[in-house]
């Protein structure tokens, strides 16, 4: 009896070390899965997934309905190492030059979110004027919310000239009620998208009569199969198929031929609240933006909070290949593609996310340069070489030489030129002197080309010529006023200043800057021109200039009161 119980009770102890090994195993086991899982939350901490009244949090699931797939877990590589990435962004030179002077400030722009080019070379971009998304603009079910507001009255479609700024021409009044994405393909045809709408567009070059091509999807419907929900981007290949990313919702690619039938679409939707380091191929979290590699046969996709872009073969959207970079970020708007140097993408990503910041993700807004043969960054870019707030679109020279970024908030258009075709700025390099003096009407009759100087520059020449003005003005004063103390009797037959201007009026010496026409300025009096007052020493020189038109010139550009969405 007593041999049995001890054996029963080395049985049990023999057991122990053998239950606690199986634990331990199934602990390492289920470790990397679960350390993985959590640090693919990037956007969602602290964020109850199941509360259905956070709608900033269903604004980014998309709703229910609308083709989300449910949250699955993939298995992970093994992650690298994360790089500082502060150090290694410090590293990237600038290869292009901010334009500070462009566009033209007559231009008045809302939230701009698409940027093209039409056949002429034209920076024909895609704002939503005084239009914005909100958090109310939409309901769960991604049904526009705002329809009562009816369509923007003003242009959203503007056309600038790419030397100056200055607008070629402008449609889309009374159509559009939230744009979204604008191209331009081959044969000057205008393709764009309203995320409200849900549907796209194709328009005769230039908008024509105003009428629409080509209509797919119903409006202010969201759905899948042959309904749209929030479309993003439109890429036209040169035979006429076409490409469309219908992106918030169903995260999916659909092509199309040029009569508008579907040939073919792929993508699954993998942003249900968890991003991953390394999403699976064909996924999407947001296909935000297309463009084409011709050269290669691909069509590219900015899958945006995956961070990544995904090419595939325009053929029948195979997968070809990613790019991702921890210096780029969560979150990639847009890229344009180059075929300079071998092939380059241009991308501009984004904010850290809405939801939530994970501390060891450092983030900056900027532009990047990447290869696509070493799938590496070779540069950046920002505005004076800062960063962007919250960039949406951005388009490419086919020489890679202009890049144009357009942008929500601010709401501005940003174009930058390469360093190589930029030159130092100096006061010797100066416009043509039939331009001084005339304003923005001397800088839209710029030659193409032709490089626009800092303002400063300007001011300093228009000043100088004031200065040799006054200068010569007040000799002749002088030589004048001794002559009549001499008792001569042709000056002393008339008043010295009225004598004085007559004289300088008839003249048609080059000592006067603005040629023999008279012209007011802002120190003329209404009476005429007084010499005299040039004398008197109760008066500090002339007159302050009237600045009433550059203070309207200087308008900031107003600041959203509410976040914006994409």
């Amino acid at each position: 009896m007593h041999s049995t119980e001890n054996a029963k009770y080395l049985g049990s102890r023999s057991s122990l070390p053998i239950c606690c090994l199986l634990l331990l195993l199934l602990a390492v086991v289920l470790q990397p899965a679960a350390s993985q899982t959590q640090s693919s939350q990037r956007y969602l901490q602290n964020v109850d997934i199941n509360n259905a009244n956070n709608e900033r949090l269903q604004q980014i699931l998309k709703g229910s309905g609308a083709g989300a797939a449910p949250a699955q877990i993939w298995p992970q590589p093994p992650l690298k190492a994360i790089p500082d990435v502060k150090t290694e962004l410090a590293k990237l030179n600038s290869t292009y030059t901010y334009q500070n002077d462009w566009p033209a400030n007559n231009v008045k722009l809302g939230a701009v979110t698409a940027v093209s080019f039409d056949k002429a070379g034209n920076v024909v971009i895609f704002h939503r004027v005084n239009r914005v998304w909100g958090q109310q603009t939409f309901d769960n079910r991604n049904v526009y919310q705002e329809q009562y507001l009816g369509p923007i009255r003003e242009s959203t479609i503007l056309a600038l000239e790419p030397a100056t700024g200055a607008m070629k021409y402008d449609w889309g009044k009374n159509f559009f009620y939230m744009p979204h994405g604008l191209t331009v393909d081959p044969e000057d045809n205008v393709w764009v998208t309203d995320v409200a709408m849900h549907q796209v567009f194709k328009f005769p070059p230039r908008g024509g009569d105003g009428k629409p091509l080509l209509t797919l999807g119903t409006a202010f419907k969201p759905g899948s199969g042959k309904k749209f929900c929030k479309p993003t981007s439109v890429a036209v290949l040169d035979n006429g198929d076409f490409f469309v990313a219908d992106g918030y919702c169903n995260a999916r690619i659909l092509k199309y031929s040029r009569a508008g039938e579907l040939i073919t679409s792929w993508g699954q939707n993998s942003f249900s609240g968890v991003s991953y380091d390394v999403a699976p191929q064909n996924y999407f979290a947001i296909p935000h933006a297309l463009t084409l590699v011709p050269e290669l046969e691909l069509l590219c996709a900015a899958d945006r909070e995956n961070g990544r872009v995904q090419c595939f073969f325009s053929r029948n959207g195979t997968f070809h290949s990613q790019y991702h970079s921890q210096l780029i970020g969560d979150r990639l708007f847009s890229m344009a593609y180059t075929p300079a140097s071998g092939g380059q993408l241009v991308i501009v990503n984004g904010p850290t996310a809405e939801l939530g910041i994970h501390p060891e993700h450092y983030n900056e807004v900027h532009g990047f340069v990447l290869s696509m043969r070493s799938k590496q960054l070779v540069s950046k870019f920002g505005p004076n070489n800062l960063e962007f707030h919250n960039p949406h679109d951005v388009a490419v020279t086919t020489d890679g030489n202009e890049i144009y970024v357009a942008e929500l908030a601010p709401m501005r258009i940003h174009k930058f030129v390469h360093r190589s075709l930029t030159k130092p700025l100096s006061l010797s390099a100066t416009k043509d002197t039939s331009n001084i003096g005339t304003g923005k009407a001397g800088q839209e009759n710029a030659a193409p080309g032709q490089t626009v100087h800092h303002p400063s520059g300007k001011a300093i020449l228009v000043a100088s010529l004031m200065l040799l003005f006054a200068g010569s003005t007040f000799a002749l004063a002088l030589l004048f006023a001794r002559r009549r103390k001499r008792g001569n009797p042709a000056i002393s037959a008339a008043p010295a200043s009225d004598l004085v201007y007559r004289k300088l009026t008839a003249s048609n010496q080059s000592c006067l800057p603005f040629g023999s026409r008279s012209r007011r300025h802002a120190w003329e009096k209404s009476d005429g021109f007084k010499l005299g007052g040039l004398l008197d020493r109760d008066r500090n020189g002339f007159e302050k200039l009237d600045q009433q038109a550059s203070d309207e010139e200087q308008d900031t550009t107003t600041t959203l009161a509410s976040a914006q969405y994409a």
